[in-house]
């Protein structure tokens, strides 16, 4: 193992807030009655649905698909009868056509669920198969369909796998519990990756402040090849894949970049020990560990839920609302997307569930700008948010381009360090839609 600590220019440093759920072992969720599947889990295509009303389904079936490349299929994570395929919000804030079931409590297996043998019987293209049917999507929030990352164009050659066990956002601890308990499937996941891209290094990020994930994952590496587990600076937002890639093999992804640009492929823990299950049981991917926490939250856990169970579900797992809530978030504190409802379902990207209380929740009143460059200092992609965000409430979005708004990776450090309060993520947010949506209309 490394005894370098690897780390970014920028980033700051936010309260963990780790405390209460790290050491909080994973719980089995509550099995719904009801779950609400959406068939837009991921960025691509959505997916057609397969079923109909007053079908009878089981758990791991598929139940909607795209033919599209850019897109992974949905499965059922319940045995039961489809109710309704409608419209419903889900937690990115908008409406998607979604798959309502009603639970059987049986929970029977879909005769499709079965291992799929030794890694070393299997090619690189069925491996890549076997990932894409499970519905693979990144599981850190992004869900990126996996199978496409895992299958560059053939002039980018990868030689590098990073695993990103950083889990940087406070509050989440998600991650980190899997790393615990479940090594042995993030250590099959990796030889999966590994297999599909013809890479001999793999680099396990981990966070400095998880010293008992690292030893766990360095123990079984030991006896490992091209595997080394790399521990890392405690700062924010150190997660985010270009950072990781930057901080441990010095490449620089270039402005508007894909990882693939320098040889690298980023894939978070949870993804890596979802694909390690696949692997093993041959269930898809239609359960995921969920924090939930935060000061409105009666009992903060990290529980392995369903996919298309409710917010309202999980956060009653946990013991309801201590509080009146005054937000509730999916993700973390700093990228997290708030929401207006708690009637939403669990998807493959939720990694939190965050409640807080009317107090923590208040926005404070922003005041000018006084020029400090503390936003400059902190952000991680070398921007000048203060210029950007100015731009943006202007609506000058040629200038916030020429400043490449479009690179900002919305982590929020700089309106987290701003101490007028201004809104810089969010109108520098405004600005990079606007230049993405006129770029692919110039196009």
């Amino acid at each position: 193992m490394s005894t370098k600590l690897f780390t970014f220019k920028g980033g700051v440093h936010p309260p963990q807030n780790k405390t209460f759920t790290q050491n909080v072992p994973i719980e089995d969720a509550v099995d719904p009655k009801i779950v609400v599947i959406p068939l837009s889990q991921h960025i691509g295509a959505p997916c057609d649905p397969l079923v109909a009303v007053g079908d009878t389904v089981k758990v791991g079936q598929k139940i909607g698909e795209s033919k599209a490349f850019v897109s992974v299929p949905v499965h059922s994570s319940v045995s039961g009868t489809v109710k309704k395929i409608e419209q419903h919000q889900v937690p990115g804030g908008s409406k998607v056509n979604c798959i309502i079931i009603e639970s059987d409590g049986k929970f029977e297996v879909h005769e499709s669920v079965q291992p799929k043998g030794s890694l070393e019987s299997l090619s690189k293209d069925e491996i890549l198969s076997i990932i894409k049917e499970a519905g693979m999507a990144g599981m850190g929030g992004a869900a990126f369909p996996t199978h496409v990352k895992l299958a560059p164009p053939k002039d980018k050659v990868i030689d590098v796998l990073l695993v990103n066990g950083a889990e940087c956002e406070p509050y989440l601890t998600a991650d980190h519990r899997i790393m615990l308990e479940k090594p042995e499937l993030v250590m099959l996941g990796i030889k999966a990756i590994k297999k599909a891209l013809s890479v001999e290094k793999c680099y396990i990020a981990i966070e400095k402040n998880k010293p008992d994930a690292i030893e766990t994952l360095q123990k079984l590496a030991q006896g490992e090849d091209g595997i080394e587990v790399c521990p890392m600076e405690v700062k924010y937002p150190q997660g985010d894949e270009k950072r990781i890639i930057n901080a441990i093999t010095g490449r620089i992804v270039p402005s508007g970049g894909l990882p693939m640009e320098v040889g690298c492929v980023v894939e978070n823990v949870g993804t890596v020990a979802t694909i390690g299950n696949v692997f093993l049981t041959g269930m898809p991917a239609v359960q995921r560990v969920v924090t939930v926490s935060g000061s409105a939250v009666k009992n903060p856990k990290n529980i392995y839920v369903r996919i298309g169970t409710l917010f309202k579900d999980v956060i009653e797992q946990c013991g309801g609302y201590s509080e009146e809530p005054g937000k509730i978030l999916n993700g973390g504190p700093m990228m997290g997307i708030a929401q207006f409802t708690d009637e939403v379902p669990v998807v493959k990207g939720t990694s939190g569930i965050l409640v807080f209380n009317k107090k923590d929740a208040q926005i404070p009143e922003p005041s000018n700008c006084i020029l400090c460059g503390r936003c400059v200092e902190a952000c991680p992609v070398y921007l000048q948010p203060y210029k950007i965000s100015r731009f943006s409430m202007l609506k000058k979005f040629d200038e916030a381009d020429e400043l490449h708004g479009a690179d900002c990776i919305e982590c929020g450090g700089c309106s987290y360090v701003c101490p007028a309060k201004r809104p810089l993520k969010e109108t520098i947010s405004i600005a990079k839609k606007e230049i993405l949506t006129r770029r692919k209309k110039a196009k």
